[in-house]
């Protein structure tokens, strides 16, 4: 390699990011990201689709998502910069117009998963606050404030250096694990004593009279939100030590630490909750997981305490999208897709600072938008579309590794199976059809078809930026960038 990404930084050798992530954070960040939000969201719907083998969605889920990690391993191995999929995608199409849409769609969907959280977390939040304290607004008014006030403060962490984001990531992902265990525990106590119907969870059944594949694939694609978040570690390859070594281990161990938790709450809740009350929880902003405590040990008051627990988990899905949409814009400024004044970072931190205010500004701007604005379909379709949106990244990730090993030497690294881009590409571009949506699901196209039409605006207006500079060849550089 005969330039460095640190060496062709614009900002010059001050401005590298820093490798402050090692085996431990890097594990932490990955099941952090992957765990978030969407277990309390999705685990109610599945069972709604597939009865008692609601366990069996996820687990599908986890090898779709363990195959498309085996290309980004590759991929990060060959290309150990912040750019992720949209840098694999260019070095192997060359199209401009797809580099940037790739880059668009991951940035919109860290963003539009993070703006979501922050609503649900200030709703959580101002409920548990009003159990204790009567006078605690609870209104439409009051969520919005305080979920843009949320923002702000993960702007703030992020500006302090992704050293102490990452190991307030940590904290936050403890909480997090914990409050799942609980949930755990208590059900798998009331199955050994007897209060839950552990037969369950071999019971097939579904509402609409689907068949067992039909039924599983649409419940694998609920269940695919709740796997995503793997693939933001790639765009914190350059703040990693060692990175090549502890990629593989790290990513494949957080993998199967999320799919262990999720399939024993799924077994928790089909086992405890009565069939007929899964898909209609007693309080919906919690979600189903509440009712398995309530039901399973009714004499503690978790009622109380669980929304508390559900803003860490869900403050931890925001941390790190915004996490990932930063880096990975920082990412792309270098490469020269995106204006190069989003590459800027901090002296003392390293944080690129104007990617976080740039992201930030987004995020802020789709809270005020979707709160004032959307419907709660609209709103519980945000996750799906989220899925949607990776689903088609993923299909583009698997074809690419499998267009770069023709045209690339072997390099150093992790090396995926050579059925797994093959298999996890058709995977993904599977689940992406309408036969994966029940019909009410069926938004989740128009919300990303409108995403997709935004990306194509920003494009041309980022296309006539750079040729009105006389930049128009930036984006030949990024080829060349690390040879």
């Amino acid at each position: 390699m005969s330039a460095t990404i640190d060496e062709q930084d614009v900002n010059g050798a001050e401005t590298s990011l820093k490798r402050v992530m090692g085996p431990g954070l890097l594990l932490l960040f990955i099941v952090g990201d992957i765990l978030g939000a969407g277990v309390y969201a999705v685990t109610g719907k599945l069972a709604g689709q597939v009865g008692g083998i609601a366990w069996l969605p996820f687990l599908v889920a986890f090898a779709v998502a363990a195959l498309t990690a085996c290309s980004y391993l590759e991929l990060v191995s060959k290309h150990p910069q912040a750019a992720g999929a949209a840098l694999y995608a260019h070095k192997a199409f060359g199209v401009h117009f797809v580099t940037f849409l790739v880059a668009f769609t991951v940035v919109c969907s860290g963003i539009t998963s993070a703006a979501t959280s922050s609503g649900l977390l200030a709703s959580n939040l101002l409920v548990g606050l009003n159990e204790g304290i009567d006078a605690v607004p609870t209104g439409d008014g009051a969520t919005l404030v305080t979920a843009l006030a949320f923002m702000v403060v993960l702007a703030l962490v992020n500006l302090r250096g992704v050293g102490e984001s990452v190991k307030f990531n940590v904290v936050l992902t403890l909480v997090e694990m914990a409050a799942l265990a609980i949930v755990i525990v208590i059900g798998f106590v009331a199955i050994g004593g007897g209060d839950a119907d552990l037969d369950r969870i071999t019971v097939f059944e579904n509402p609409d009279d689907k068949g067992l594949f039909a039924a599983v694939t649409v419940a694998t694609a609920i269940a695919f939100f709740s796997m995503v978040g793997f693939e933001d570690s790639v765009n914190m390859v350059e703040e990693t030590k060692d990175p090549k070594r502890i990629f593989p281990r790290a990513m494949f161990t957080g993998l199967g630490i999320a799919v262990i938790i999720y399939m024993l709450v799924a077994i928790s809740v089909v086992a405890v909750i009565p069939a007929g009350e899964i898909t209609t929880p007693k309080n919906p902003e919690a979600g189903v997981l509440l009712d398995v405590v309530r039901i399973g040990a009714p004499d503690i008051p978790i009622d109380k305490i669980f929304p508390f627990m559900t803003v860490f988990a869900v403050a931890n899905t925001a941390l790190i999208n915004m996490l990932m949409a930063s880096r990975l814009i920082y990412g792309m400024a270098n490469q020269g897709v995106l204006p190069r004044a989003l590459g800027k970072v901090l002296p003392r931190t390293r944080a690129p600072w104007t990617a976080i205010a740039f992201t930030t500004t987004l995020a802020l701007v789709l809270i005020v938008v979707v709160r004032l604005q959307a419907e709660n379909s609209v709103v519980s379709a945000l996750s799906g579309t989220t899925a949607l949106l990776l689903l088609a990244v993923f299909s583009v990730v698997n074809i690419a590794l499998l267009v770069l090993r023709r045209e690339e030497p072997v390099a150093d690294g992790f090396r995926a199976p050579t059925f797994a881009p093959v298999v996890g590409a058709v995977a993904c571009l599977y689940l992406l059809g309408p036969w994966a949506r029940l019909d009410a699901d069926m938004i989740q196209y128009k919300i990303a078809a409108g995403m997709l039409v935004l990306g194509i605006v920003l494009w041309v207006i980022t296309f006539l930026s750079n040729r009105a500079h006389q930049r128009s060849s930036t984006f030949e550089d990024v080829a060349k960038l690390g040879e």
